[in-house]
């Protein structure tokens, strides 16, 4: 089956055609391709995932992001499963090997440990963030995001543009509506902060639905180790002068002192309390 629109051709010949660009795209390296897999194929895929049962996933309610993500492949259908597997296959990953550059070899992340169906409705957000850098199970080093969006007839004042923005939160460098049947990816740093901050404004009966997959890596260059940062959850970050973001982050510093607590507290004491608070 092919999945890829015949008018690219060729995976490899894309990926040599396209690595300049994604390298020396801004602010950090990325690329977005307009109808690049088979339509027939992604139609299938969205039919099945309009039934994607809700209740084994994880809905994310907080200042910080409001949003569905689903959990592993269990519910998902055939046509679905087989096209994340093909994203996950040989070519694919000889693909983003070449596009990107990246030297070590890359692993696809087989547990889609938050991976898979991402969802958001009316209202739903995710604020600008650096992704966690470690797989919760394997310890791998995380090194691309890729998603590929499945909303047809996607308007401008809908919203949910995917942003990347600059190391020093000044500014939005890039775009990107999440028009169907576009895939768009980037390298996963400390620094590489992106999200789609403000509220959806699409109606009630629509959503923005998207694939989204990891790539990893057994280690990465050193010149992507911050010190201190070497294992480190999401890192969200505030956009200046934005009141909504100014909350979040107020919000995230009281967690950080929660955590900061909870990390100086003897488990004993936190084992008691936790028994405490149930009664």
């Amino acid at each position: 089956m092919n999945y890829i629109n015949s008018a690219y051709g060729d995976l490899e010949e894309i990926a040599q055609a396209y690595k300049s660009s994604f390298q020396n795209a801004d602010p950090f390296p990325n690329i977005h391709f307009r109808n690049f897999f088979n339509e027939e194929i992604l139609d299938s895929v969205l039919e099945e995932l309009q039934n994607v049962d809700k209740t084994d996933g994880i809905s994310f309610k907080s200042l910080n992001e409001v949003k569905f993500v689903s959990k592993g492949e269990l519910y998902f259908g055939d046509k679905t499963k087989a096209f994340i597997h093909f994203l996950n296959s040989q070519p694919f990953l000889q693909f983003l090997q070449i596009i990107s550059l990246i030297e070590e070899t890359l692993i696809p992340d087989s547990y889609l440990e938050g991976g898979g169906l991402y969802e958001t409705k009316k209202g739903g957000f995710v604020k600008i963030h650096a992704d966690i850098n470690k797989h919760r199970l394997t310890q791998l080093d995380k090194r691309l995001h890729l998603m590929v969006f499945l909303n047809k007839d996607w308007k401008q004042e809908y919203g949910g543009d995917y942003e990347l923005w600059n190391k020093d939160m000044t500014h939005c460098v890039k775009k990107v509506l999440p028009e169907f049947n576009s895939l768009f990816f980037f390298t996963t740093t400390d620094d590489s902060y992106h999200g789609s901050p403000d509220p959806l404004q699409c109606p009630e009966n629509r959503s923005n639905k998207s694939v989204s997959l990891f790539y990893y890596s057994n280690g990465r260059p050193s010149n992507e180790v911050n010190e201190g940062f070497h294992d480190h959850s999401i890192n969200y970050k505030f956009r200046k002068g934005n009141k909504a973001d100014n909350k979040m982050a107020v919000y995230n510093a009281l967690l950080d002192v929660k955590n900061i607590i909870i990390d100086l507290t003897p488990p004993v004491i936190t084992f008691l309390a936790k028994k405490i608070f149930k009664k």
